[in-house]
């Protein structure tokens, strides 16, 4: 019986609650002693109760011992709180309730607890970066937990209430059921003056004032220096004196050793970078090619006389700081590092999320350092596709950063110290954390001494070279990533309002119900387009709805006799299974069930056209290829939709197909069998929106990274991506929502391409094909892009009108797209958008342009019906290259 009952509690997953503490009476806190916790339970319109701990240990412990309970999930155990009660309200019971939320997964971030902090002395709400179990509460901290949705990275959703009202002294507030996010003050900066003290302090310190001299040429604080006074501004004539110096003693600054050893490669880097930055041109400096110095000197195995520790090392690198450097200046260089250089540098990273000092193996202890975690970060971050190690990185800075702002040189140092801290400010700002990277820099400031410089720590008042060096990027609120880049203009973003306008124009919207590319004829896959921009904004359901009921009464027009079976071929030999996916995908996007569909379970039909080996005759390109899918773009659909009706197992060979068909550099063709040089923005973006349902399949979470990395790669000086007509809008639109699954590592690309998307609006609303294209709006891009700039994946797009619920009779589009870190595909957050678009939330006429297959070209369809009934003969259909003059449709 033992044994039964272990077995049968193993399987079993238990959501067990606490049991209330008795809780440290509130005057027990004060602003100097202790921790208060409020829970906003206004959701359920109650009220916002507060609580003590005297004596607090975690986050999680600060809840209990101020006499809340709490309950976690079964998949994520109960350090993520899914439920809290207190009995302050309804009786103690936990909310949400089991009827409203099972707790069993990880509940969706538009319906969760979210975590927020106010240190002493803090007078507005950070989202904790950490969770209660790791999140420890300093003396006359607030912290409080509010029900609702945000992002992951807390920038909405915020408490109503601010921490001054909660604290041990302010009396208990009253809060709306309606939380609004709260705005956060002007960080602590460096006032004008100050910056330009540390840039004239930095001119002092050089010799004949292009030189730093320590008894040698020290050209490595010579770079340093410049490199600081590129970022506070100035000092252009100094800096270019420095430049000529260093060009015309390069060699010196380069090969110290002589040129027929290692470089000295923190020098090459630190110098690459300055010229990047500055515009130089770091291929031809002094006579010498920086990039190809370390390019070409990237070791293969062990050598010591070369000066390679381990393979992937750039010879003569002495440390995870210079490798990081390096990788960083070729990035920005335009060069995409080897593999084996990045692959060497992640091998570094500690197991706390910090980078080691010191070259090391994975047995060897991790001593972190915070100059090495920085420029890791930065590298990383430039490279893209590295969002596990930034997160924990993020980790590491944020509980590493002490209450003065500052970061210790080593663990139990004691003290804060300039240089790490100087350092850690731009790896804080490039993770998001503002907040943080403001508190390092008020430290930074406190440092400043007369004339200018910073004082390395607190026991030696004067300045420092080094440390004021270290620290004058961030005091001028800048980062290496990014130096010298002219930040695109403030331009204009894509106006959803007016874009839905367009879309359900008259003149465009034909009967209100469909579009068309051939007069008389109905374009279904590009009605199909228009129906995912409306579900994506939101913008006018009454037409949403209406499109939908159209292709699922059949999409007869007249008596031309082309129909939606016609299109969709299911139950025959000539079934189109891209088409049959897009036509599924719409049915689970608006709330209608796929199985019972215009007459068809749509879900059985992509079954039923998964092949199973390859056969030309019946449109088999492979096993797992869906028939006549000749384009990613269908594959990617047909995999969606199988993976949203839960059919995982079904899926399994499309999905593998789909991994296949992805090239060794991240990018998937446009067509089916692929083309030698077939490299496709718009299907890398399909592809990625379809792989990153898999959270469980590590192949396919590096295939996602990859495949954004490439995206970004591609990416145009004008923000644009380039497509079959040039910078497309479409491809522009779709890159979006495809970097949009990566949004924290892409904000910068995102925010870019909505910029060019946004210039190429028309007064009516509608978008251009391509920047400097045909000056006309186009229904077909412009479908394309009113529903990208949303940025939300065609995974979890979701508007259910199948009855009209809460329809928006003004017509103004409103979504949220918010993104789940449930890990189940089915978990999709409700989609609305806002009149204009902005990074946070992120992605368009007449028939002719050169677009993306997103549905069976109409006149194709047509062509082959009439064949069919005149001659009988069997054709495949066959996918044409984007060139095609209206081509919209996926097949």
């Amino acid at each position: 019986m033992a044994l039964v009952a272990a077995v049968m509690l193993g399987a079993l997953t238990l959501v067990v609650p606490t049991r209330a503490a008795i809780a440290d009476p509130l005057e027990s806190c004060t602003p100097t002693q202790g921790a208060i916790v409020a829970v906003d339970f206004a959701a359920w319109g109650g009220p916002l109760v507060r609580g003590c701990d005297a004596t607090p240990t975690t986050g999680l412990d600060l809840l209990h011992e101020a006499g809340f309970t709490t309950t976690g999930t079964a998949h994520d155990g109960p350090g993520f709180i899914c439920r809290i009660g207190s009995p302050d309200f309804a009786s103690g019971a936990e909310h949400p309730t089991p009827a409203d939320e099972a707790c069993q997964l990880t509940p969706p971030a538009s319906a969760y607890w979210s975590y927020w902090i106010a240190p002493a002395g803090q007078d507005h709400w950070t989202y904790s970066p950490l969770g209660a179990m790791a999140q420890r509460p300093g003396p006359g901290e607030v912290e409080a937990w509010v029900f609702g949705g945000t992002d992951i990275g807390g920038s909405t959703g915020a408490p109503s209430f601010t921490p001054a009202s909660v604290r041990a002294s302010g009396p208990t507030p009253t809060v709306t059921p309606t939380a609004t996010p709260t705005g956060t003050p002007a960080p602590t900066r460096p006032t004008e003056a100050q910056v330009k003290a540390v840039a004239s302090y930095l001119v002092g310190q050089l010799t004949d004032g292009d030189h730093v001299d320590n008894g040698f040429v020290d050209h490595y604080r010579t770079i340093a220096v410049a490199t600081a006074l590129a970022g506070t501004g100035g000092q252009d004539q100094t800096l270019a004196r420095i430049v000529d110096y260093l060009r015309a003693h390069v060699d010196a600054a380069i090969f110290p050793n002589g040129g027929t050893a290692a470089p000295h490669t923190a020098n090459v880097a630190n110098l690459s970078l300055l010229l990047t930055s500055t515009g130089g041109d770091p291929r031809a400096f002094g006579g010498r090619d920086l990039i190809a110095t370390l390019t070409d000197r990237v070791c293969t195995a062990t050598d010591v006389e070369a000066g390679c520790v381990a393979a992937g090392d750039f010879a003569g690198s002495s440390d995870p700081l210079t490798h990081a450097t390096a990788l960083l200046a070729l990035k920005r260089a335009g060069v995409t590092p080897p593999a084996a250089a990045v692959t060497r540098l992640t091998e570094q990273q500690c197991a706390t999320g910090a980078f080691a000092g010191q070259w090391r193996s994975p047995t060897d202890a991790c001593d972190p350092d915070l100059a090495a975690t920085t420029l890791a970060v930065l590298a990383l971050h430039t490279l893209g596709a590295h969002d596990a190690a930034l997160n924990s990185a993020k980790t590491f800075l944020a509980a590493a950063q002490e209450p003065d702002g500052g970061y210790q040189p080593w663990a139990g140092a004691g003290f804060s110290e300039t240089y790490p801290t100087g350092h850690a400010v731009q790896a804080l700002a490039v993770l998001g954390l503002v907040d943080r990277a403001a508190a390092a820099t008020g430290l930074l400031v406190s440092r400043i001494v007369p004339g200018g410089g910073l004082s390395p720590d607190p026991s030696n008042p004067d300045a420092d070279l080094p440390a004021t060096a270290a620290a004058a990027l961030a005091l001028a609120g800048k980062n290496l990533a990014t130096l010298g880049e002219t930040p695109p203009p403030a331009g204009p973003r894509p106006d959803l309002v007016k874009g839905v306008s367009y879309l359900v124009a008259p003149n465009n919207l034909i009967d209100g119900r469909y579009y068309e590319s051939f007069p008389g004829f109905p374009d279904f896959g590009l009605s199909i387009d228009g129906a995912y921009a409306l579900a994506a904004t939101g913008g006018d359901d009454a037409k949403l709805r209406a499109i939908v009921e159209f292709l699922r009464g059949g999409g007869t027009v007249g008596d031309n006799g082309f129909t939606v079976d016609m299109w969709l071929g299911v139950g025959t030999d000539y079934a189109v299974g891209g088409a049959i996916g897009k036509m599924a995908l719409l049915a689970q996007v608006t709330g209608y069930d796929p199985r019972s569909f215009g007459g068809h379970d749509l879900i059985a039909a992509l079954g039923d056209v998964t092949c199973t080996k390859v056969d030309a005759l019946t449109g088999c390109a492979g096993a797992g290829n869906y028939r006549y899918a000749t384009a990613v773009f269908g594959q990617s659909l047909g995999v969606i939709a199988q993976l949203r009706a839960g059919q995982g197992e079904a899926a399994a060979k499309p999905v593998e197909f789909l991994k296949g068909l992805q090239s060794a550099d991240g990018s998937f063709p446009s067509l089916i069998p692929a083309g030698e040089a077939d490299r496709d923005v718009d299907s890398t973006a399909m592809a990625a929106m379809a792989l990153a349902m898999l959270t469980d399949d590590p192949a396919a979470v590096s295939a996602v990274d990859k495949a954004l990395a490439w995206i970004a790669s591609t990416q145009k000086g004008n923000g644009g991506f380039p497509g079959a007509a040039g910078d497309s809008t479409n491809s522009t639109a779709l890159a979006i929502q495809g970097l949009t699954l990566r949004a924290t590592t892409y904000a910068g690309q995102i925010d870019k391409a909505l910029t060019l998307l946004g210039a190429q609006q028309n007064d009516d609303g509608g978008f251009r094909v391509a920047a400097d294209g045909e000056p006309e709006s186009n229904v077909r891009a412009s479908t394309q892009v009113v529903g990208g700039a949303t940025g939300i994946s065609f995974a979890t797009l979701t508007r259910d009108v199948h009855e009209l619920p809460g329809t928006n009779p003004t017509g103004s589009p409103t979504p949220t797209p918010s993104a789940s870190p449930s890990s189940t595909p089915s978990s999709t957050p409700s989609a609305s958008a806002t009149a204009s678009v902005t990074p946070s939330s992120s992605h368009g006429g007449q028939p002719s342009g050169n677009l993306p297959r997103t549905g069976a070209p109409i006149m194709t369809v047509a062509l082959l019906a009439l064949v069919l009934v005149v001659a009988g003969v069997l054709l495949r259909i066959s996918a044409r290259r984007h060139a095609v003059a209206g081509d919209g449709g996926v097949s």
